[in-house]
């Protein structure tokens, strides 16, 4: 029995699992987002937003939690690097630095990049300046991975997202909500219609005696 036992185990050795928790998080706060599988995004989920939560503190006990949590290396070198595409190189949560800020030696080596530690602190921390929690987001996508057919998911920070169907399908529950707004309109157009029908009568029967009479 797992009694007292939290988390996921994933089938994996701790050192792998914290390692895997350590990447995620850390692909998210360069990224601002990442596709992963379901089980794995609701475990880094909450491990993100408490690092988030130290950041916001910005203290030297809250920057060393921080490095003890997760790893703090060199981030957005793919801004420079020659083998990525122009079309990735652009991020909707934030502006990324310039290409003269990152450096690489003649043998092709990082030399010189913004640490991941000191982004999350000057950059992440602050969009959320004033919100208690619920800093990210899971938004299950139409299409599996390859091989086991799994659900694929896309974890997100909040605030800067572009919509709220990632899929770019419509949403079942948004599809019956507006179903059942359609049908309730044409029940009180009917009612109205209903009512009004009897009122015309009358008024045709007493139109009809007066000109008897």
């Amino acid at each position: 029995m797992r009694h007292r036992i939290a988390g996921r185990q994933f089938s994996v050795e701790s050192d792998h699992r914290r390692a895997m928790l350590r990447n995620l998080a850390a692909g998210v706060i360069e990224h601002g987002q990442i596709v992963t599988t379901l089980p794995k995004a609701k475990a880094v989920q909450p491990y993100v937003e408490k690092l988030i939560t130290l950041a916001r503190r910005r203290t030297l006990a809250s920057r060393r939690l921080i490095q003890s949590r997760i790893n703090d290396r060199a981030a957005f070198a793919w801004v420079a690097d020659p083998n990525v595409k122009e079309s990735r190189k652009k991020s909707e949560f934030w502006d990324l630095p310039a290409e003269s800020a990152i450096e690489f030696n003649r043998y092709g080596e990082l030399k010189k990049a913004p640490r991941l530690v000191h982004h999350l602190i000057t950059t992440v921390a602050p969009m959320f300046e004033g919100r208690s929690g619920g800093y990210t987001r899971i938004v299950k996508l139409d299409r599996r991975r390859l091989g086991d057919a799994t659900n694929l998911v896309v974890l997100q920070l909040v605030g800067k997202e572009s919509g709220s169907q990632v899929s770019g399908g419509r949403s079942g529950r948004r599809s019956q909500a507006d179903k059942r707004t359609a049908f309730a309109a044409k029940s009180r157009k009917a009612g109205a219609a209903a009512a009004a029908a009897p009122a015309a009568k009358a008024d045709d029967a007493g139109a009809g005696g007066e000109s008897a009479g």
